[in-house]
Order: C-alpha cells, then sequence, then structure tokens
C-alpha cells in the first residue's frame, strides 16, 4: 500500500519536472537528479535513517509535513505483521523492501537500516524498525559547462551507465573524476586483487565514490567512456535545510 509520503515525493519530483521545463533548463542547462544512495557521503547524501531518533511534535500530521518539506526526514514505526524471520529484497533505489514471516506485506527502509534487521526473529506486532528516514539529495547537474571546457579532475560527475559492463543499464551513477584520458591514477583506496594503480585511455575518465568504503565505481568496473558524461554536479536545491554548492 502506497503512503502519503510516497505520493508528496512522487509530487516533488513532477513539480521539480515542471518547473525545469518551463524554464527551458532540464534538457540543455541544469537537469534535476537525486541521490538515491550513500556511495558520494559525505558530500552528497542518499537516502539514510536513523535509528536512534525520537518521535517528537513535530512528526505528528500535520507538522509532519512541514518537518518533512523543510527537512526531508521523516519519522516512521513498522511493526510485523506476523511472527518471523525478516527477508528483504534490495530495491536498487536506496531503499529495500522488508517483510516478515509469512506475511506478503512490506514495508520499505533505507538499506543502511537493513543490518538492523535481515535474520531477526519477530513476534506478530513487534516493532521491526522505528526512527527516521531521511530524503536523499536532490541536485541541479550542469549540463553545459563541458561544451566550452575539458572536464576537469576532482568534479563530481553524472554519467549514463549504458554499454558499460557490471553496471545496470540505462540509469545513471555519479561519482567524483579521479583520472581523465592519458592520466595514471595511484588508487587512494585499492581493491584487493585488483591493479592499484592504472592509465586511462583515449575519451576514458576514472571515477571514484567519496565513500570508498561503500561505492561500487571504477575500482571494480573499469573507466567511464566520454560519451556516456552527461554533467557536473552543482547545487543541492532540496531537502531546503540542506542548500549548498557541491565541490
Amino acid at each position: 500500500m502506497r503512503s502519503w509520503r510516497d505520493y508528496c515525493k512522487e509530487w516533488l519530483d513532477t513539480l521539480v519536472v515542471a518547473i525545469s521545463v518551463a524554464m527551458a533548463f532540464r534538457a540543455y542547462f541544469y537537469e534535476p537528479f537525486n541521490i538515491p544512495t550513500g556511495s558520494m557521503q559525505p558530500t552528497l547524501w542518499g537516502y539514510h535513517s536513523d535509528a536512534s531518533a525520537v518521535k517528537g511534535a513535530w512528526d505528528a500530521f500535520p507538522l509532519s509535513l512541514l518537518k518533512w518539506a523543510w527537512s526531508g526526514e521523516s519519522y516512521v514505526e513498522h511493526k510485523a505483521e506476523s511472527a518471523g524471520m525478516a527477508r528483504f529484497r534490495n530495491r536498487g533505489d536506496g531503499f529495500a523492501d522488508v517483510a516478515v514471516g509469512l506475511s506478503r506485506k512490506t514495508f520499505k527502509v533505507p538499506t543502511d537500516a537493513i543490518g538492523e534487521i535481515a535474520g531477526r526473529y519477530y513476534r506478530e506486532g513487534e516493532t521491526v524498525w522505528k526512527g527516521s528516514v531521511t530524503t536523499g539529495d536532490f541536485i541541479f547537474v550542469n549540463r553545459w559547462v563541458w561544451n566550452f571546457r575539458r572536464p576537469r579532475d576532482g568534479e563530481v560527475m553524472i554519467f549514463s551507465t549504458t554499454g558499460i559492463a557490471g553496471l545496470p543499464q540505462g540509469t545513471h551513477y555519479i561519482k567524483r573524476m579521479k583520472a581523465r584520458p592519458g592520466e595514471t591514477y595511484v588508487l587512494e583506496h585499492p581493491v584487493a586483487g585488483r591493479p592499484g594503480e592504472v592509465t586511462m585511455g583515449a575519451g576514458e575518465y576514472f571515477a571514484c565514490g567519496d565513500n570508498f568504503a561503500n561505492s561500487n565505481d571504477s575500482r571494480y568496473w573499469g573507466p567511464v567512456p566520454s560519451e556516456n558524461l552527461r554533467g557536473v554536479g552543482s547545487f543541492v536545491f532540496w531537502p531546503f535545510n540542506g542548500w549548498r554548492t557541491i565541490r
């Protein structure tokens, strides 16, 4: 069953796209993009949870709407529909669907909360997880700047995964550019069994997440072709309390 938070998120997505199209920016200048995972933390935040959060006055309707609109944060509490073990399925969007026992009803939590839930036994009616869930950053991607200059090392790059082996096709990733064509990069956080130094060929870019411990990046699947580049992460525009330029 869809919650009001799901409808609110869809409303926000629609609003952002409508404004962007109306200003003729979305296609050629600044495109909105949502950060689903934590691979770029602490520079950019995906959907994340805080199990230590306590429900307060701002978590009661209708104040909860104002809190969510300002900070992207909402308080949730999920109870087991039946007794049994908790099981989950990763959705690939920063969330996982969780079910308990034989119940077919699922609820979703950010993937960083799964370690507290998966494999545990719960009684019927017992709280499976409660705490705050914060929406991932919404950013504007600068689509025009690379038409006037070359990409620079250290820029936060958005690229298409189409044609890159080992990645889900038809989506976009956001990482930090570590090496450009012809450059050699000595990995700051090498992966066991893989090269600790790489040299980029023509039209190749090496991309790594800032959260090296939790980032599926070029260390695993290789360089990003130049034709896949989409733009530079420019500005966080929502949640409102997190407005900032991206560096």
